[in-house]
């Protein structure tokens, strides 16, 4: 669990401080007045983060080989994904009633 915690960590530090905050910036009309040098900018900046997103998953894989089976860390992802299903199901019923 240290390995998995650690990237959970790094990836929640990611998505809510950087990726929360190109959305605020997407979703309150800034870009709107946006040059294309700055626009640019924004835009590297978001594929840099998108990319430690994914290296950061990398780095799991990478660490949890040391500690767990190939096969498990297929299933621990399968895990992943099903649970995100399963959540995202819930919540768009919960909006139905």
């Amino acid at each position: 669990w240290p390995v998995y915690n650690a990237y959970d960590n790094r990836q929640f530090e990611l998505r809510q401080q950087k990726m929360r905050a190109f959305q605020k910036k997407i979703n309150d009309g800034s870009v709107n007045q946006m040059s294309d040098k700055d626009a640019a900018s924004f835009l590297a900046q978001m594929e840099s983060t998108e990319e430690e997103i994914f290296q950061n998953r990398k780095k799991l894989i990478s660490n949890l080989r040391s500690v767990i089976s190939p096969l498990k860390i297929i299933k621990l992802k399968k895990a992943e994904e099903d649970f995100n299903r399963k959540l995202l199901r819930q919540y768009r019923n919960k909006g139905r009633k």
